[in-house]
């Protein structure tokens, strides 16, 4: 028997925690690897290592690395550090169809359950 989505089990994600996380990058709206991995339940490690194991899942039009300009502009424009210190690697870009793919490449139950919230939020720039 199919559940009523009022009885669903699913973790609540609050979609203003959703939109603060998405950023305008080269004319997309897309959200970063590390925010992905929070809201997937997964390690930051993790979620990288699953992209680079199905590389070939994952265009430019999907995903893409942030040049260090990028990434220290982004990193600029917030006062407090939660960007978890320097880092040697550039952070990874997934545009909506990339959370999608990066969905079915990490099997994780929360990664699916939590897919609504980030595509409806990743709708393309008019």
């Amino acid at each position: 028997m199919a559940k009523n989505v009022s009885q669903s089990n699913q973790k609540i994600v609050p979609l203003q925690s959703v939109e603060q996380r998405i950023f305008l990058i080269r004319g997309h709206k897309v959200m970063l690897s590390t925010h992905l991995a929070g809201l997937y339940g997964v390690k930051p490690k993790t979620l990288i290592q699953a992209v680079k194991r199905n590389m070939d899942r994952f265009p430019e039009d999907l995903m893409f690395q942030l040049t260090r300009e990028e990434f220290e502009n982004l990193k600029s424009q917030f006062v407090t550090s939660s960007w978890g210190g320097l880092r040697r690697a550039t952070r990874y870009a997934f545009t909506e169809q990339g959370v999608a793919m990066l969905s079915s490449v990490l099997r994780s139950k929360q990664a699916v359950q939590d897919l609504e919230p980030v595509i409806f939020n990743l709708q393309p720039v008019t």
